[in-house]
């Protein structure tokens, strides 16, 4: 593998711990072995499908090979990244759905808390903002900290049709020409690699736009690990080649057709036994500020690629669980309730982390009263450790589904093994539901009706069946 040392890889593994999902710990309310035995050959097609199809762009999954094949390409970000390192002040991602979800996530996780508001000998790099919203209070917030001719705008969308992020380059593109600056030098593009718009924009322009491919074979949701996050990740001084390294050793921990032996697999069987139970509820909650937004990332993730309407056969089976996205111990104060005494429903994701950044030291004082006493001498890492046991375990005594996902710390290696899993988790559940998870036709009637009321042409039809809708009658109206 080339990425440290074998034994230093191993120590930093991520593990998957799903005690409190079975009938051992949870009684009649649990999983027994005999229900996951029964799941070995449904569970072995599952892992023959996604094996037999890695890296086919027809279906979406090129995502499988990105591990691998990038060399090249990581070479010339890490060149690209160093020089805007120099040149800019600001570094903003215009995009939505995964080409933003996965660079604020990655952003959050591996880079300080306060990045933007630390000072630039600390910083280290350009400030970092992503706009995944057409909110014009959000981009007149932007616009007023940043200096748009300072800035490197990074335009992502692989069709350049994507409505939210082209009206974001035109607010920009227009700024920035009426300052004098060449759009050349202050944009880079992520796009497909011969078509769509942006290439259109780029040979207006002479074809002097830097560009990145978003692979053919590889959707939004899954596109962390290609240039659509790995240049923002670089730029932020992000080791990428750990987490694609991180990447690969999940994969290889996820190479055997066996429930007990591949963790992606486990949980992919976990959540389709829940499924068929009725539990439609799907809580990530990790217990680090710094993987925050991955419960953001995972629920586009989780929803896009399950939410499906009709299975491959064609029969309707409105498949899917709902994600829920929750912050220990934030969420303890305000959702835990729920999940403990509400209904039987879900099941809880932890992300656990074995050893934080810095542990902090709780000081002593206030021995008097033993309620706030106690705590001097402990540290922050150990208390929000045992929080996070202690909801595991009063989740499992009140007979609520839980597992533990458990990072032996958050760098750059874990963090693509973490991404791994839970793309291979969600491949696998698609294939145990036997949908097309690589697809998302909910998203189109939206978008096409949005075409219609803005005038786009073409869409004069959708426009007058919108108008010719019946009226909204007053009296549902309060």
């Amino acid at each position: 593998m080339g990425y440290k040392t074998k034994e230093w890889r191993n120590a930093m593994r991520v593990k998957v711990d799903y005690n409190y999902m079975m009938a051992r710990s949870l009684g009649e309310r649990g999983i027994k072995d005999s229900e996951l035995r029964a799941l070995k050959g449904k569970a072995e097609e599952a892992f023959e499908y996604v094996a037999a199809n890695r890296g086919k762009d027809e279906l979406y999954m090129g995502w499988t090979e990105l591990p691998y094949n990038q060399d090249e390409i990581v070479a010339d970000i890490i060149a690209t990244a160093k020089q805007v390192r120099k040149k800019f002040k600001y570094f903003v991602v215009l995009g939505i759905g995964g080409s933003a979800l996965g660079p604020i996530m990655a952003f959050n996780a591996l880079k300080h808390l306060h990045y933007n508001e630390l000072p630039p000998k600390k910083r280290g790099g350009p400030k970092f903002y992503v706009e995944d919203n057409v909110d014009p209070v959000r981009m007149q917030a932007l616009l007023d900290v940043i200096v748009p001719e300072e800035t490197c705008f990074n335009v992502i969308s692989k069709s350049g049709a994507t409505s939210e992020t082209m009206a974001q380059f035109l607010i920009i593109s227009d700024i920035l020409e009426k300052r004098g600056v060449n759009l050349t030098d202050n944009m880079i593009l992520t796009t497909d690699a011969s078509r769509g718009n942006l290439i259109k924009i780029d040979e207006k322009f002479g074809g002097k736009f830097k560009k990145y491919v978003l692979p053919d074979g590889v959707g939004g949701r899954f596109s962390e690990l290609c240039p659509v996050g790995l240049l923002p990740a670089a730029v932020l001084g992000i080791d990428i080649k750990g987490m694609l390294a991180g990447a690969a050793y999940m994969d290889g921990l996820c190479s055997k057709p066996s429930i007990s032996r591949n963790p992606a697999l486990a949980c992919a069987a976990l959540q389709y036994v829940t499924m068929l139970q009725g539990k439609n509820i799907n809580v990530l909650m990790p217990y680090s500020d710094n993987l925050k937004l991955m419960a953001d990332w995972y629920c586009q993730l989780w929803a896009e690629s399950l939410g499906k309407a009709v299975d491959y056969a064609g029969n309707k089976v409105n498949a899917g669980t709902t994600p829920v996205k929750s912050l220990g111990v934030t969420d303890q104060h305000s959702q835990v309730q729920l999940y403990i005494e509400g209904p039987y429903d879900k099941v809880i994701t932890f992300i656990s982390v074995e050893k934080y950044g810095t542990e902090m030291p709780i000081a002593h004082g206030l021995e008097d009263i033993p309620d706030v006493g106690f705590l001097g001498g402990h540290t922050m890492q150990e208390l929000i450790q045992a929080e996070n046991k202690a909801t595991a375990y009063a989740l499992m005594r009140a007979g609520r589904m839980n597992y533990t996902i458990v990072m032996p710390e958050v760098n750059a290696f874990t963090l693509g093994q973490l991404m791994f899993l839970l793309e291979m988790q969600t491949a696998y559940t698609g294939a145990l539901l036997n949908i097309n998870t690589f697809n998302q036709p909910g998203v189109e009637n939206g978008k096409k009706a949005t075409f219609a009321l803005l005038g786009k042409k073409g869409y004069e039809a959708q426009k007058k069946e919108m108008d010719e809708a019946p009226a909204l009658e007053d009296k549902y109206t309060v």
